[in-house]
C-alpha cells in the first residue's frame, strides 16, 4: 500500500551523514518527511518510485545532517557582542557585563537579543539551543515565533536583579512557565542555577529535588576558571566538583558547561555519574580560562557536547567553528592526532548534545521516527574543492556561510539562505537601536 498521501515531502541529498552511525555516510540517498517527522532514509529512487507524487527537493552538490543542537548559550547576550573584549572572565562580568544588564535587561532587551541570536543561529544551521539567561518565557516566546527547538533554563541565582528578587523567586518564576508551556512541542525546559560560586547550599538541594520530580537537566558552569576553584577551597574547604558531589548534583542529569580544570579524578567521577560536559571552546580561548580536557572525558566515556557561549564572549554563535576548534584543541592538548576525528565532532554538535539535553530520543540523528530537523550544507563551491571526505570538509573546511537550507519539525526556516520567519529589516533597526542605547 502507498504511503504518498501521508509524505509531506522528500529531500533528496548528494550525501547523508545519519551521525547514527557515527561515522556512516550515505550516498544518493533522500529522507522521506510526513508531518514533523522522519519516516525513512532509502536510497533516492526508490523513493522517487515509492512517493511518485511526494514533493521532493534535490540537493545535488549537499551533504544533508542532522540539525546543530547548540548546548550553552546566552541568546540575549547577543546584543553585547563586543562589548567588553579581551578581558579575563571575572573582570569581564564584574566590570562590564553585570552592570550592563543591571541597567538594560529588560523583556524588551531579551526579546530583540534572542531573534537577533536566533536568526545568525538558523543561519549557521542550528536547529536547536539550550539557553540560561534572564526572562526565559520571553526568550522562549521568540523560539515560538522563529520555530526555533529551544531547551528554556529555569535560572536561578542567588542574588536579586529585575527579573527576580531571591531564589524562591526565580525558581517559581522558573517553574509557572514550565506549567503553561511545558505541551509546546518545540520546547523542552532545564534548571538552570548559575554556577557554583552564584548558588548557596541550599538552593542547590532545591534543585536537584526539583530536577528530579519534574524529569529536566541541570544546566549550570563548572570549573571554567582557575580563580573559582580557588574560591570554593577557601569558602567551602573543597572543589566545586566535590561539593557539588556532596549536594547530590553529580548524575545524569548534569551538564557541567566549560570544564576546563579537571582532575583525572574529577573526569572519573563525572563519567561515573553518566554527567555530560557542555565544552566552548571559543569562549573559553577568548577569555583565556584554558583548554578542557575533552580527550581524556572521551575517553572515560564522558558525553560531551558543544556550545558557544554567549555572542558577548565568543563573539559568534557559530557551531561549525566549535566543532573545528573542539577538534584542533583535542589534537594539540593531547598530543593525539586521532583524539577528536571529525565523525565525533559532528556527533558532539548534535547527537551528544541531544543526548545532554535528554532529546536524543526525538533528535540528533537522521533517524526513522525522530524529528525532521536538518541542515543541508552546499559542499560544491570552489573554496570546498574537492571534496574526497564529506564528514572532514564539514568539520575542517566547510562554514556556516554553507548552511543553504534548514528545517525544525519539517518546517523551512531556512530556504536557499532566507529566513522564512524573521523580518531580517525590522530586526536590524532594532538592533541599532540597542546599540545607540547600550553605547551610552
Amino acid at each position: 500500500m502507498s504511503m504518498t498521501g501521508d509524505i509531506t515531502q522528500i529531500i533528496e541529498s548528494h550525501w547523508i551523514a545519519p551521525v547514527m552511525p557515527e561515522s556512516a555516510l550515505l550516498e544518493d540517498h533522500a529522507v522521506v518527511i510526513s508531518g514533523d517527522r522522519i519516516v525513512a532514509v532509502m536510497p533516492s529512487g526508490e523513493a522517487r518510485a515509492r512517493h511518485p507524487e511526494a514533493p521532493t527537493l534535490t540537493l545535488e552538490d549537499h551533504v544533508l545532517i542532522p540539525g546543530l543542537v547548540n548546548a550553552h548559550i546566552h541568546a540575549a547576550m547577543t546584543l553585547m557582542r563586543g562589548i567588553a573584549d579581551d578581558l579575563p572572565l571575572m573582570r569581564w562580568l564584574q566590570e562590564h557585563i553585570w552592570p550592563a544588564e543591571a541597567k538594560h535587561v529588560s523583556p524588551e532587551f531579551i526579546h530583540d537579543g534572542t531573534l537577533l541570536a536566533i536568526a545568525e543561529s538558523l543561519r549557521g544551521g542550528v536547529t536547536c539551543f539550550n539557553d540560561m539567561y534572564f526572562y526565559p518565557e520571553v526568550t522562549a516566546q521568540a523560539a515560538l515565533e522563529t520555530g526555533m527547538r529551544m531547551s528554556a533554563g529555569m535560572i536561578v541565582i542567588e542574588f536579586p536583579t529585575r527579573y527576580a528578587t531571591d531564589p524562591q523567586d526565580y525558581l517559581e518564576k522558573g517553574l509557572a512557565l514550565r506549567d503553561r508551556l511545558r505541551r509546546e512541542p518545540r520546547l523542552s525546559f532545564c534548571l538552570a542555577p548559575h554556577a557554583p560560586y552564584t548558588v548557596s547550599d541550599a538552593t542547590f538541594e532545591r534543585v536537584v529535588t526539583l530536577a528530579e520530580q519534574l524529569d529536566v537537566p541541570i544546566h549550570m558552569h563548572i570549573h571554567e576558571t582557575l580563580g573559582e576553584i580557588q574560591q570554593s577551597l577557601e569558602h567551602h574547604g573543597m572543589r566545586p566538583i566535590e561539593r557539588l558531589d556532596r549536594l547530590g548534583v553529580l548524575g545524569p542529569r548534569l551538564m557541567g558547561v566549560h570544564a576546563v580544570h579537571l582532575t583525572e579524578d574529577e573526569i572519573t567521577q563525572l563519567a561515573h555519574h553518566g554527567a555530560s560536559v557542555v565544552h566552548c571552546p571559543s569562549s573559553n580561548m577568548k577569555l583565556a580560562s584554558g583548554i578542557a580536557p575533552v580527550a581524556q572525558c572521551l575517553e572515560q566515556g564522558v558525553n560531551v557536547a558543544l556550545g558557544t557561549d554567549g555572542a558577548a564572549s565568543n563573539n559568534r554563535l557559530d557551531m561549525f567553528e566549535e566543532m573545528r576548534l573542539a577538534a584542533l584543541l583535542a589534537k594539540v592538548a593531547s598530543g593525539c592526532a586521532d583524539a577528536l576525528p571529525a565523525h565525533r565532532a559532528l556527533r558532539m554538535a548534535t547527537l551528544d548534545g541531544a543526548r545532554a539535553l535528554g532529546l536524543d530520543h526525538l533528535i540528533g540523528s537522521i533517524e526513522p521516527g525522530k524529528q525532521a530537523d536538518l541542515v543541508a550544507v552546499n559542499l560544491g563551491s570552489l573554496e570546498l574543492s574537492p571534496c574526497f571526505d564529506p564528514l572532514s570538509h564539514l568539520v575542517y573546511a566547510a562554514g556556516r556561510s554553507d548552511v543553504s537550507h534548514v528545517w525544525v519539525a519539517g518546517e523551512a526556516l531556512l530556504t536557499d539562505g532566507t529566513l522564512q520567519r524573521v523580518d531580517v529589516t525590522a530586526l536590524r533597526q532594532q538592533v541599532a537601536r540597542w546599540r545607540s542605547v547600550l553605547a551610552d
